[in-house]
């Protein structure tokens, strides 16, 4: 009796325990598919922080213009001026401002504020600045130039796509610059580009198919750099047709008009960006299988000069030109507004955030990189 008593409970016993693994193993797979976390990274290329915090720079537009123009009769001054810097910037990006910061987010880099977002390399020129956020930290010596060449080391992106086991159109680069055909990936075809002047093959009726030729009919001051609608439009219909689980859309408007002095097409660039920030985040939160679980990061690649002489321009050289922001709508971050009175962030902590809000391990990827932003 007492043998058959516990043989009984023994047998229980192992019963219990394989099920209670079973049961651990059915609940790792239900966290892992419930919290099946979707990236965007936006950038703006050579975004200023006095336009994004400020609003239009009355010195730069009257700098910009001819010596019998008046400031007062300028269609941008009429559209994007006001009394403070808060009432500026909201007229030029309404949607970041009142909405996306307010209610979903928060913003990093306002120094006024004492907070502050700063690029770790000390070229500060876009390729090394780009290649600061793909690879975690900045490689000085080994990226040089904007020359179009491969990343001299794996992405941030194509280990997303190797460790989650993605198809290459699961982790999609749309970018204006053709230079990111090589920042976006180490190994060519390792992840889907379509950067610059670039044909995208798509189903004849697609969105992507009309606007892959009518890109090369409506070409831009720039014969690298397409228009940044394009480029909108391209990344708007791979999210639909392909629901890709990282996404990096990588605009570039707001550095070519500033390079060529035109402020009052910078201005107007902004007001853009500001509407497809509006359509891109509407969209995301009226998928199911995005609402709720993608994770938004907004930065740009170098700052610029501060003052009417050096505005157009950054690099090395250039006072202003390591001055970043980095904006945030996580639905693991609870903070909203902007950033006040914080330890320092870096451009480099990008990757890092990307794959822990994927739930990756970033000291996977890279030893050295920056840590992720918590």
């Amino acid at each position: 009796m007492m043998r058959s008593q516990l043989a009984i409970a023994s047998l229980t016993g192992i019963a219990l325990a394989v099920l209670a693994g079973q049961c651990l193993q059915v609940g790792v797979g239900a966290t892992r598919q419930a919290s099946d976390a979707r990236v965007v990274l936006v950038t703006l290329d050579g975004a200023r922080t006095e336009e994004l915090f400020g609003g239009l720079d009355i010195d730069v537009l009257r700098a910009s213009l001819g010596p019998k123009d008046r400031v007062e009769d300028q269609p941008v001054y009429r559209r994007f001026w006001a009394d403070t810097p808060a009432a500026r910037r909201a007229r030029l990006m309404p949607f970041f401002w009142n909405v996306l910061m307010r209610e979903h987010g928060s913003i990093a880099g306002n120094r006024a504020l004492g907070s502050r977002v700063a690029l770790a390399n000390r070229r500060r020129f876009s390729y090394p600045g780009y290649g600061e956020m793909m690879l975690g930290r900045a490689l000085d010596d080994e990226i040089t130039s904007n020359d179009l060449k491969p990343s001299p080391r794996q992405t941030v992106l194509e280990y997303a796509r190797d460790a989650l086991g993605l198809r290459a159109d699961g982790v999609a680069l749309f970018a204006s610059w053709d230079v990111f055909n090589g920042i976006g990936e180490h190994t060519p075809g390792s992840v889907t580009i379509n950067a610059g002047y670039e044909a995208l093959v798509a189903p004849a009726e697609s969105v992507s198919a009309r606007l892959s030729t009518a890109q090369f009919e409506t070409p831009s001051p720039w014969n690298s750099v397409r228009h940044d609608y394009y480029t909108f439009r391209l990344a708007m219909d791979h999210l639909e047709r392909h629901r890709p689980t990282v996404l990096h859309l990588a605009l570039g408007e707001t550095d070519d008009w500033a390079h060529d002095g035109r402020y009052d097409r910078v201005l107007e660039t902004y007001a853009r960006t500001d509407a497809y920030l509006a359509e891109l985040w509407r969209w995301l939160q009226a998928q199911p299988d995005y609402r709720g679980r993608t994770h938004l990061l907004i930065s740009t690649d170098h700052g610029r000069g501060h003052t009417v002489h050096d505005w157009k321009d950054h690099g090395e050289r250039v006072t202003g030109a390591d001055v970043t922001w980095m904006a945030f709508a996580s639905p693991s971050m609870s903070r909203r507004g902007e950033w006040r009175d914080h330890a320092g962030l870096q451009n480099a902590q990008v990757a890092a955030t990307l794959l822990q809000w994927l739930g990756l391990d970033p000291r996977r990827f890279a030893a050295e990189a920056a840590a992720p932003v918590g």
